[in-house]
């Protein structure tokens, strides 16, 4: 029985060992280093070294696609009981997928120049604020709700495609306004329909993301078609998967008024 204990992680007593604790710990540093990123991301772009900026861009969602795993794996909630891992998570997703890619998008030009690029730059920054606090915002079958302030990514688009201005602000100012839209977003490393498919394009999104990194400002136009085709896949599937709940639901709904 004492065997057992030690197994699952639990002393003989009920206390948790050191171990265990310090795996979790672990894995919570290893989330909060997107903070550290999202600095050098920060310093990065205010001396115009955008294509570094981009690779700890990159490292953050290496980093946010992997936490999550690990978390699960070694049961950090049990560990830890004190300490609120989501929390951590959110906000470093705030810093490194919103605050950090906008200012980025700002101080590169990307944006337009003076105050209407500042108020531009702000849009994002509220609308994923109250998204990061919206209970809702993940449901319980695992899917965003409103889109999931994937601006890292817009961020990459505007600056691997040259995007002016203009288009990078119609861009973010549309991205801005879907997150106030409950349409579900593919949780990518959760949502269960086409979760292994969904990996597999993830990661090779990773990959060609950095592949695209060594070959500016001219990427190969495979590579960068499949960039684009995997977006279509994500989007396509998330319609896809939304309509599909939302008759689901209706049918259920007739079901129980015939009833």
């Amino acid at each position: 029985m004492q065997q057992e204990n030690r197994d699952t992680g639990e002393g003989r007593r009920g206390e948790t060992p050191p171990y265990f604790r310090l795996k979790a710990v672990a894995v919570h540093l290893y989330t909060a280093s997107g903070v550290v990123l999202a600095l050098l991301i920060l310093a990065a772009a205010f001396d115009g070294r955008v294509q570094t900026a981009l690779w700890l861009m990159l490292a953050t969602l290496i980093i946010d696609s992997t936490d999550g795993l690990l978390a699960r794996k070694f049961r950090v909630s049990e560990a830890l009981p004190f300490f609120d891992g989501a929390m951590l998570d959110n906000i470093v997703d705030y810093i490194t997928y919103v605050f950090a890619p906008v200012v980025l998008l700002w101080s590169a030009g990307f944006l337009p120049e003076g105050t209407l690029g500042l108020a531009i730059a702000a849009v994002p920054l509220l609308a994923s604020s109250y998204q990061f606090c919206h209970v809702d915002a993940k449901t319980e079958d695992h899917f965003f709700l409103g889109f999931p302030s994937y601006f890292n990514v817009v961020a990459f688009y505007v600056i691997v495609f040259g995007a002016g201005p203009a288009a990078a602000s119609v861009l973010i100012i549309v991205c801005s306004v879907l997150v106030f839209v409950p349409l579900r977003y593919v949780y990518p490393t959760r949502t269960q329909a086409f979760q292994r498919l969904s990996l597999l394009l993830t990661t090779l999104w990773l990959v060609s993301y950095a592949v695209i990194l060594t070959q500016l400002p001219e990427p190969h136009p495979l590579i960068l078609g499949f960039s684009v085709a995997y977006l279509v896949y994500y989007f396509g599937l998330s319609l896809l998967l939304h309509g599909k709940m939302i008759l689901d639901e209706r049918r259920l709904e007739e079901r129980e008024a015939l009833d």
